[in-house]
């Protein structure tokens, strides 16, 4: 597998790139000479988006796609195919956020949270991945969470699946080792989104209790997306295996390392379970 990746003419699939870390991450691989296949619910933030990145109308298409839709996502490569002729890079970015409680969360929100999160990102590789096997390279990039290496209380659903999307994402790339598709895992840390506004949130939430939490969380997130979607691309290139953004990414992979067991004793007297928000962005 050659040493980095070579983005001009590649063809990228992005899902959630209506906004946040897709849309920048949109940015940043046209800038790179990258074609574009870009997935959102958000028709009018997917028209803004390719408008915004400057890019020729026949290098890039816009996918209305929910990635909670098996079916729909099982017809997505061909739409790619008769947009691009195919695809090398595929970035699982979509998510959804929902907070409170293990047992104020109801099994609902629950299944809709994790039919995002990780079933799309399931369902879109096994969509996608014929079609990555045909260029002599390919890259698999899946959108975990800082809360995919720790997980705090009142995030039961959240740190579920992004563990979850950082076992897939693990074994996936041992499976494909030797072969011409890599896989890289993220692991984003407070970067400057909306996924806390529009989370949704146990249907006995205290509102005041909400807002005070949001509104402290909010200030841990300072990265602007397009600063992640750089440190992204630049470990895409690389084909490094794991990618942590930001220095609240590191110091939290290294407590987890040194404390597996005991790691919210020491940070979870500085965070409440209203302000441990989900950090890398609604569809981001």
């Amino acid at each position: 597998m050659p040493a980095q990746f070579e983005f001009a003419d590649r063809t990228a699939v992005i899902t959630g790139a209506a906004s946040g870390i897709g849309a920048a991450l949109a940015h940043g691989l046209a800038a790179r000479g990258c074609r574009l296949a870009l997935a959102d619910i958000d028709r009018d933030g997917l028209d803004q988006v390719a408008a915004s990145t400057g890019i020729a109308a026949d290098r890039v298409s816009l996918h209305h796609l929910d990635v909670s839709d098996a079916q729909a996502i099982a017809a997505f490569p061909d739409a790619v195919r008769l947009a691009h002729g195919g695809a090398a890079l595929l970035f699982n970015n979509a998510g959804v956020a929902v907070g409170g409680q293990f047992e104020d969360v109801s099994e609902a929100d629950f299944d809709w949270l994790m039919s995002i999160n990780f079933w799309g990102v399931v369902r879109m590789t096994r969509a996608f991945l014929p079609m990555l096997r045909e260029p002599d390279q390919a890259q698999i990039t899946n959108i975990s969470s800082l809360f995919g290496l720790v997980a705090p209380a009142g995030q039961t659903a959240y740190s579920a699946s992004k563990f979850a999307v950082r076992g897939f994402s693990d074994s996936l790339r041992h499976e494909l080792a030797g072969t011409t598709v890599g896989v890289t895992t993220v692991h984003p840390g407070g970067i400057r989104t909306s996924i806390a506004k529009n989370a949704r949130h146990a249907a006995n939430a205290d509102p005041a209790e909400l807002a005070r939490g949001q509104e402290a969380f909010e200030k841990f997130l300072v990265m602007p997306p397009e600063q992640a979607a750089e440190i992204i691309l630049r470990g895409v290139t690389r084909r490094r295996p794991r990618v942590l953004v930001g220095r609240d990414a590191h110091f939290m992979a290294l407590i987890e390392r040194i404390l597996p067991a005991h790691y919210w004793s020491l940070i979870g007297r500085n965070a409440s379970p209203e302000a441990a928000a989900p950090e890398q962005g609604i569809n981001a």
